[in-house]
Formats: C-alpha cells, structure tokens, sequence
C-alpha cells in the first residue's frame, strides 16, 4: 500500500465506515464490502470509524471502544483488508498514537480552528483530512491549512459537511467545494453527515439519510475529489448516528451513479 495513497487515480475516492467501532467484527464487515465495491468500480478506498466521539450530544451517548481497543481494531483491519484506515484525534496526546496505526488523521469539524492540534497532527507528517466547522465560512479554511503546511506538511484534505444554517437541519452551500479546492488541497463532501439534524432527537442527532444520495450526487457535479460516507449493515441497531447513516448495500448503487457523474464531469473539461 502506497504511503501517498494514490487517491488521485480513480475518478474520486471514498472514505467510508461506520460511525465508531463497535466491534471487530462490525470493521471488517464493513471494510470487506466497501473494498469490494470499490474496486468494482476502480476507485480508491480508505476505511474509517472512530475509537472514540468525544462530541456526543449527551453524556449517555455511545463514544467507542476506547484508543487502546480501537487501534488495535483498525490495525487489524489494516493488516487483513491491505487498506489504509482513517480515525479522528481530539487532543494533542493521541496524535502520536494514533499515527502509528493510522494513514489519515482527521481533524473533527468542532475542533478545526485548535491551533496547538493542527501542528500536532501536521507535525506527526501524515495525511490530515481537516472537517470544515458548522461555524466557518470556506474560505476561513484557508487559516487550517496554513497552521498544517507551517510544519513542512502539504498533504491536507478539506471536508464540506454542511453548516448550521436554515430550519432545523445542515444546509450545504456547493459553492463550497471550488471555494476550498482553490486552496490547493482535495476536497472531500461528508455526505452523511450533511443531513444531520444536530442535536434534533433531544440526546442525540437526528437525520435525514434518504437526501444522501441527491446531495454526493450534487457535489460530485460540484466537482468534490473524495466522498465521506457513514455506513453500517443494520443503520437502525448503530450506535452512533444510527439517523444519518446508510445501508451497507446500497453503497454500490451510489457510488456508481456518481461516479458516472465524475465521468461525465471529467468530459465537461475537455
């Protein structure tokens, strides 16, 4: 597996798993199928779930299994599926941790503006997928990628996942996508998420997942580089964000569609 990832060769590539770790079992289930999907369709893959979500809505909520669990849960995955894995880190303590294990650490959409754990992250030299918080404006990113590329490391990525604006829900502006793109780093569109009603079942979010589909499919055309996807067998039985996630087995249809949309894309420019 390449240290540099080649996600330039498909015509975009796919971030995708289920919200955090539950079990083993649930990684590699997960992981096996996008894998497959994904090289159906050529288009590079990279899993991803959470050891730990340490922004719940309430303090009952399901966070993970924990780092030492939880890496040693993604190595796992990493080692048997030969894909590279991705995680959040919240404080500065775990980044060299994490970056044994991991090929993407990701910077959590509330913590993109904590300066001390940007260097952090961009000092341990791995790829870092920065989420755009609620509360910035796209061309505030620019500030993020600048805390990062002052430790020598280039290799970012930029995530849309929707700002809180509008009645009761995530409203996506696309203009987004070029907007951060023109900061020299791939952009990602964090699909799912993007329908989150935050907050909106009281002690934990709400959700819209039939409006995935329509919205990867909008920012494909938009011209996004990646797609972020949260994905689980049984969504209903999720511990976390159970209303936003998708089906594992309509993966394959979505990814199709958009990627005969990046294709098309592709043609728009010639």
């Amino acid at each position: 597996m390449s240290e540099q990832l080649q996600l330039d060769r498909g015509a975009f590539f796919v971030i995708a798993g289920p919200c955090v770790i539950e079990s083993a079992e649930l990684c590699l289930t997960v992981a096996a199928h996008a894998k497959s999907v994904c090289e159906r369709l050529d288009l590079p893959y990279i899993f991803k779930a959470s050891f730990d979500k340490a922004n719940r809505s309430s303090v009952s909520g399901f966070r993970g299994l924990g780092l030492d669990k939880g890496l040693a849960i993604l190595s796992r995955v990493k080692a048997e599926l030969d894909i590279p894995v991705l995680t959040d880190i919240h404080e500065t303590q775990q980044v060299s941790l994490v970056a044994e294990v991991v090929d993407i650490l990701q910077i959590p959409a509330f913590l993109a503006r904590q300066t001390d754990l940007l260097i952090a992250a961009g000092r341990s030299g791995k790829m870092i997928n920065v989420k755009k918080g609620q509360f910035m404006s796209p061309q505030e990113m620019a500030n993020a990628v600048e805390k990062i590329r002052a430790t020598g490391n280039s290799r970012i990525l930029l995530t849309e996942r929707g700002t809180f604006f509008g009645y009761n829900r995530l409203v996506n502006d696309f203009t987004a996508i070029p907007i951060m793109k023109s900061l020299g780093c791939p952009v990602v569109f964090d699909a799912t998420h993007s329908t989150q009603q935050p907050a909106g079942l009281g002690g934990s979010s709400g959700g819209n997942p039939q409006f995935v589909p329509l919205l990867a499919r909008a920012a494909i055309a938009a011209g996004c580089d990646g797609l972020f996807i949260e994905t689980h067998p049984n969504p209903k039985v999720a511990k976390s964000d159970a209303a936003s996630m998708v089906p594992l087995d309509s993966i394959e249809r979505l990814l199709a569609q958009c990627k005969a949309i990046a294709e098309l894309r592709a043609s728009w420019a010639t």
